[in-house]
């Protein structure tokens, strides 16, 4: 695939000089958001990750748009994306590859499958690896080699060594930091080998946006509902975050939750009805009294 120099100016709201960005599509890159808003340093630090193959880690809270960031980068150089998350039940082998049995002229023929590792690690694709802290122990040492200085993979099965390409990029996104989570809103999540974590390049945090940001994103988003009404979304979202890090309530409220409380109030066209279908009925409910003060509060 052919690259060209484009002005980062172009493509994003800030000057980062010039950018190698492939001349044309493939199946594998994301589609474009139109309405998608850039937090500059978080997009520094993955721009630094394609530009200069530096593995960059992106930790923050759900919802507020840690792989979409990486995506809608690569997606505005036209470079390929995989994604994969460590849900806790991906295995090695799943990664590595396995030994399958076919059927070939009548007989059984066992052959090496290759995984999405070896496969993503031979062409110009950028691995994205969600929920990089919920991984297993076995699949983190296998990660780790990519971690490496020359990002070589060695496939025991096969006594062979895979060099990577020179336009594959690795990305790593966790709500927690890979100390542990001490609040316990990310059950599941566990702490990361030290000497791994400092194998990673960059590590940046990437927050939820400023209130006037969020508004016009979703403004942009959900034009068939009145600016008003989403501008009290935002300042109930920004209540409960608030909230959240006071420690007074456990769950906060994430941009994707706006979007789909939005989605929901618009078919009712109750918006009590529908904060209480999309969010406010997965909240503990000794906790519920406090986010309905918000809600009065904004509306």
């Amino acid at each position: 695939m052919e690259q060209i120099k484009v002005d980062s100016k172009s493509l994003f709201d800030f000057d980062f000089g010039e950018l190698n960005k492939f001349s044309s599509k493939s199946d594998l890159v994301p589609e474009t958001d139109d309405c998608y808003v850039f937090d500059e340093n978080t997009t520094r630090a993955i721009l630094m990750g394609f530009e200069h193959n530096l593995k960059v880690f992106i930790n923050g809270y759900h919802g507020s748009g840690k792989s979409s960031h990486v995506e809608q980068v690569a997606a505005r150089l036209n470079w390929p994306c995989i994604r994969i998350n460590l849900d806790g039940h991906i295995t090695r082998t799943e990664l590595i590859g396995r030994d399958t049995i076919t059927l070939s002229e009548g007989k059984q023929i066992t052959s090496f499958q290759e995984g999405i590792i070896p496969l993503a690690l031979k062409q110009p694709i950028a691995l994205i690896i969600d929920e990089y802290d919920a991984g297993r122990p076995d699949v983190m040492f296998v990660i780790q080699q990519l971690l490496e200085a020359n990002g070589k993979l060695t496939l025991l099965e096969q006594n062979s060594v895979i060099k990577p390409h020179k336009h594959f990029r690795i990305f790593a996104t966790a709500n927690t930091i890979g100390l542990g989570d001490p609040t316990g809103l990310y059950h599941g999540t566990n702490p990361i080998n030290q000497a791994q974590l400092d194998r990673w390049n960059i590590i940046t945090n990437l927050d939820f946006m400023p209130p006037d940001k969020e508004l016009e994103v979703l403004a942009l988003k959900l034009s068939d509902i009145p600016k008003d009404t989403l501008k009290s979304m935002v300042t109930l979202a920004q209540l409960i975050r608030q909230g959240f890090i006071n420690g007074d309530i456990t769950i906060l409220m994430s941009t994707r939750n706006i979007l789909n409380w939005a989605q929901i109030y618009f078919i009712l066209k109750d918006i009590k009805l529908s904060f209480d279908y999309s969010f406010l009925n997965k909240c503990d409910i000794l906790e519920k009294h406090i986010y309905e003060e918000f809600f009065n509060k904004c509306f």
